[in-house]
């Protein structure tokens, strides 16, 4: 199906400053686009993901107008869950169609509801992950991803041993013993990427503990055709179902994470885990940007 009269909205998420944050391209309306068409359009834009919406599955949101259903594609291929679209898209959607308030979005991973609110002049973004699960890496498989990333095992925190989170996507969570160590980050990609798609993951999570309630992060993305994501929410999701599994994270907790610092793209991921709920609520801003 025909790309030539798609209406692409270009925002960045998890930044008001449209220099910093990870762009998206966003499609309120790709009623009319088949899969080559979305993965073209994601390949032209060399975005790490864009969004397409289309109508919902019958029988979900009832008759509230905001439910959809939502598809995430890298340049290279499509893929489950992508948090920074998804709060790219909820802006996009309130600045365009609905207004601030509830959201409701089937995904590949399962329905992720968002809320938009209005927080000191700006719009922000909150989404609930799907039920989070994290397990142990083999000991083998973090070996070959040190060595893709040519880490020595002596410059990781081993007060947060590597484990594979999941709150939508996969992703392999290693900590940095000091900052230094996260700021250099020359990795052999096709290595890299090759491990990543035996093991189904979709970036590294690559964290450094600059305190109790604040990291910084940085997220390989090999697999998606992109060197390094600037702000990456299904990450940031697995990572708090990492800190709540790993007693890192009380069970009323907010955390901040710092990410695209290293790349010139700052921004800023919240992540708030509530007493009682399994799910990881991931918040920012998201702001339009220029082609």
């Amino acid at each position: 199906m025909t790309q030539n009269s798609t209406e692409i909205l270009r925002y960045t998420a998890f930044s008001s400053d449209p220099d910093g944050g990870n762009p998206a391209g966003v499609v309120l309306d790709a009623s009319g686009l088949d899969d080559a068409a979305m993965l073209g359009i994601a390949a032209e834009l060399g975005y790490s993901e864009s969004a397409f919406l289309t109508a919902p599955p019958e029988g979900l949101g009832g008759q509230t107008g905001r439910a959809y259903t939502l598809r995430f594609f890298s340049p290279k291929a499509e893929v489950s869950f992508c948090g920074h679209a998804t709060v790219a898209t909820s802006v996009a959607l309130a600045e365009h169609a609905g207004g601030p308030g509830d959201y409701l979005f089937a995904t590949p991973a399962g329905t992720v509801p968002v809320t938009v609110a209005e927080v000191n002049g700006a719009l922000r973004a909150t989404l609930s992950s799907v039920e989070p699960q994290v397990k142990p890496v083999d000991d083998a498989d973090l070996t070959e991803a040190l060595a893709a990333l040519d880490w020595p095992a002596a410059d990781l925190d081993p007060a947060l041993p590597p484990r594979i989170a999941f709150a939508g996507a996969s992703h392999l969570v290693i900590a940095a013993g000091t900052r230094e160590r996260l700021a250099d980050l020359s990795y052999d990609f096709d290595r890299l990427e090759a491990l990543m798609r035996r093991l189904n993951l979709t970036t590294l999570q690559l964290v450094y503990r600059a305190s109790e309630s604040v990291f910084h992060v940085r997220d390989p993305f090999p697999v998606g055709g992109v060197v390094e994501d600037p702000a990456t929410g299904a990450a940031a999701a697995a990572f708090g179902a990492y800190a709540r599994e790993l007693g890192l994270a009380k069970e009323e907790a907010v955390l901040t994470l710092h990410q695209g610092e290293d790349m010139g793209r700052p921004g800023e991921l919240t992540v708030t885990l509530r007493a009682g709920d399994p799910r990881v609520h991931v918040s920012g801003t998201a702001v339009p940007i220029s082609a």
